[in-house]
């Protein structure tokens, strides 16, 4: 791991302690920022005390880095656990790490991604679908329909591993001979070694499932792919809502409704979204030149 990829992780990760407050990304790119323009006749050499005093921080916020960097044999410890279940870090700063986060996202985007699996499928066009836990037939068989199609035509699929669409998605890409990339909100030392996934988590490799941990990575979902295909969506609460609303809000990636009929795809489309059925599937390339109305 390069010199700099050790020092993000110390100043934005957890590293396994939930009582430790890391540095947000927007303040890492200030700090380093500041770092870059310090004069440095010493040549490379750690951070002090006083260089921060220099640099303007206040003594909370100085004693507070310098904690962060201080934590080295922590980080190795860390680092070594998570290679023992196949895990490893992805840093903002790394090659690997997702260009579409950083265009996206920008400041919001995670600091680091832990993963498990083959990091080569980031760098693959990929569609994200999202949906609820218990769906109707005809949305179950556009869930299916879409991680056929994903996989027949090259793409990797975006899914949140979730029961209901999310898996059946994921299932049906992987029966196709396809890829897929999920972002998991439980633990990801949990995740069993799949041929054809990349698991992916935020913030560490060995957080436990949360309600904020679920509703964190929708926008990680949203954003990795072209395209979002929204399989079926409660209205106005859920998951799904909540994460495809706020995609519409922020214009993280064009939205695709199944057209079910329903009082939620009718919310979404006057939000933004288009709908589309299990036909338009067969070309994904054509969702990502154009939108698609029942309403046109």
């Amino acid at each position: 791991m390069r010199a700099a990829e050790r020092g993000f992780l110390l100043l934005t990760s957890h590293l396994g302690d939930p009582e430790c407050k890391p540095l947000t990304v927007a303040q890492f790119r200030n700090l380093a920022k500041r770092v870059q323009e310090m004069e440095k006749p010493d040549g490379d050499r750690e951070l002090t005390g006083d260089d921060l005093m220099m640099l303007g921080y206040g003594g909370d916020m100085a004693e507070r880095i310098l904690y962060l960097l201080s934590r080295q044999e922590q980080l190795d410890y860390y680092v070594n656990q998570a290679a023992q279940k196949d895990c490893y870090p992805i840093s903002r700063i790394s090659r690997l790490y997702p260009e579409l986060l950083r265009k996206r996202l920008g400041m919001d985007c995670p600091g680091v991604l832990w993963a498990k699996g083959d990091s080569s499928l980031l760098k693959r066009p990929a569609v994200a679908l999202v949906g609820s836990r218990e769906l109707r037939q005809d949305n179950l068989r556009f869930a299916e329909e879409a991680g056929r199609q994903a996989a027949k035509q090259g793409y990797v699929l975006i899914s949140g591993n979730a029961r209901g669409a999310d898996r059946a998605a994921q299932d049906s890409c992987l029966q196709n001979g396809g890829q897929v990339i999920s972002i998991v909100a439980d633990s990801l030392a949990k995740c069993k070694d799949t041929p054809g996934v990349l698991y992916l988590s935020e913030d560490g490799f060995d957080l436990s499932i949360s309600s904020i941990r679920a509703l964190s990575r929708n926008r990680l979902i949203h954003s990795m792919g072209l395209v979002t295909l929204v399989a079926q969506c409660t209205c106005g609460r859920g998951g799904t809502w909540t994460g495809t609303s706020q995609n519409l809000r922020h214009n993280w990636s064009p939205v695709f409704c199944f057209q079910d009929g329903s009082d939620a795809v009718r919310e979404l489309i006057q939000m933004g979204a288009d709908a589309v059925d299990v036909f338009n599937l067969t070309d994904l390339p054509a969702l990502q030149k154009h939108n698609i109305s029942f309403f046109d």
